[in-house]
C-alpha cells in the first residue's frame, strides 16, 4: 500500500475502535435515546449538505421505504441498544462482543438465500466463536448483566442483517447519499424520544467532548476517510480493520478507564478473532488467492457502493459502533 493508504488505514483502525470508550463517558450523563438524537443529529448536519452538492440525495427518493427500514435496522435500533448496554457493560468486553458481526453475517449469508457454503473449515470458525463469546459471557460477565450482553447480541444482528438490506435494495445508490440519509432520517426518528429523555441540566464537559466525538470523528469524518480508503486500496483490504477495531477498544478501556483486563478476556478476544477469520472465508477456485467470503459493505458500515466491481462479491456485516 502506499504511505496514504497506511495513513487511512491506521485512522480508521483507531477511529472505528474509539466509540466504545466514548460512549461509555457518554451514558454518564445522557440517556442512551438522547445519545442516538445528538450522534446523528451531527452527523447528518455535516453530511447532508456535502451529499446534497454533490447530487448524492437525489437518487434516494425512490427507495426511501429501504430507506427507513435500513436506517432503523443498522442505526436507530442497535445504537440504542449498544448504549443502553454500556450502562452495565466495560467498553472494552462490548468493543470484544460486536466483533462477533462477521460471524453472524456469515450465518445470514448462508440462510438467507445467498447459497453460501458452510464449509467445514468456516463452520470451525463459528464454533470456535461462540466458544469466545461464551468464555466472555461465562466468566467476565455478572449474572446481573448478562441481559445487557443479550442487548449487544441484537446491536450486532441488527449489524448483520442491515447490509442485506443495503445490498438488495439500495445496492446501486451511492454512499455518501444513503450514508447521509440514513443519518437524516435517524435523527428525525429519534427527535421526540431523545428530547423526552434529556437531562435535565447541562452535562458535564467530558460528555460533551465525547458526544463531539462521537457524532464529528467517529461518524462524518470517518465515513468520509472509509471511501477514501476504499479508493486507495481496494475493499477486500480495507476490511481488515474490522479485526483491529475490538483490539483497540480493549486497549483504550484498559488503558484509560481502567477496566480489567483478565485471562479470560485474553482467550475470548483471541477465539473471537480467530473465529472471525475462519468463519468470513470461503474456498477459491484454483489458482486464485482466499477471499473474503465479506465484501466491505458487509464487515464494515455503509460501504461507497461505486466500488463494488472490485469487489466481485459481497454478502453481508456490522455497523459503526
Amino acid at each position: 500500500m502506499s504511505r496514504r493508504g497506511w495513513l487511512l488505514f491506521a485512522a480508521l483502525c483507531l477511529i472505528w475502535g474509539i466509540p466504545y470508550l466514548l460512549i461509555k463517558v457518554a451514558v454518564t450523563d445522557l440517556s442512551p435515546a438522547t445519545l442516538v438524537l445528538a450522534r446523528t443529529a451531527i452527523g447528518a448536519a455535516l453530511l447532508l449538505p456535502l451529499a446534497a452538492v454533490r447530487g448524492q440525495l437525489r437518487p434516494l427518493r425512490a427507495r426511501w421505504g429501504a430507506l427507513l427500514l435500513y436506517t432503523v435496522v443498522e442505526i436507530c435500533l442497535p445504537w440504542y441498544l449498544l448504549f443502553r448496554a454500556e450502562q452495565r457493560l466495560s467498553s472494552a468486553l462490548t468493543g470484544l462482543l460486536i466483533a462477533v458481526v462477521p460471524l453472524m453475517g456469515a450465518l445470514i449469508a448462508r440462510f438467507s438465500g445467498t447459497r453460501e457454503r458452510l464449509e467445514p473449515r468456516r463452520l470451525v470458525g463459528l464454533l470456535v466463536g461462540l466458544a469466545g463469546v461464551a468464555t466472555l459471557v461465562t466468566v467476565d460477565v455478572g449474572s446481573a448483566d448478562r441481559a445487557a450482553v443479550g442487548l449487544v447480541g441484537l446491536v450486532a444482528l441488527g449489524y448483520a442483517v442491515g447490509p442485506v438490506i443495503l445490498d438488495r435494495r439500495l445496492a446501486d445508490l451511492p454512499g455518501l447519499g444513503v450514508v447521509a440519509g440514513s443519518l437524516g432520517l435517524a435523527s428525525l426518528l429519534s427527535l421526540p424520544f431523545g428530547l423526552a429523555a434529556a437531562p435535565t441540566r447541562w452535562p458535564s464537559a467530558p460528555v460533551l467532548a465525547a458526544v463531539a466525538a462521537l457524532a464529528v470523528v467517529c461518524t462524518a469524518l470517518a465515513f468520509l476517510l472509509f471511501f477514501q480508503l476504499i479508493s486507495e486500496i481496494g475493499p477486500a483490504r480495507a476490511t481488515v480493520i474490522t479485526y483491529v477495531n475490538p483490539a483497540v477498544a480493549v486497549a483504550l478501556g484498559v488503558g484509560v478507564l481502567g477496566e480489567s483486563f483478565t485471562t479470560s478476556t485474553a482467550v475470548g478476544f483471541t477465539l473471537i478473532l480467530g473465529g472471525s477469520v475462519l468463519g468470513t472465508y470461503r474456498r477459491p477456485p484454483l489458482g486464485r488467492p482466499l477471499q473474503p467470503a465479506l465484501g466491505p459493505r458487509d464487515l464494515l458500515p455503509w460501504p461507497e457502493r461505486t466500488h463494488r466491481r472490485s469487489v466481485g462479491t459481497g454478502d453481508t456485516p456490522g455497523g459503526a459502533p
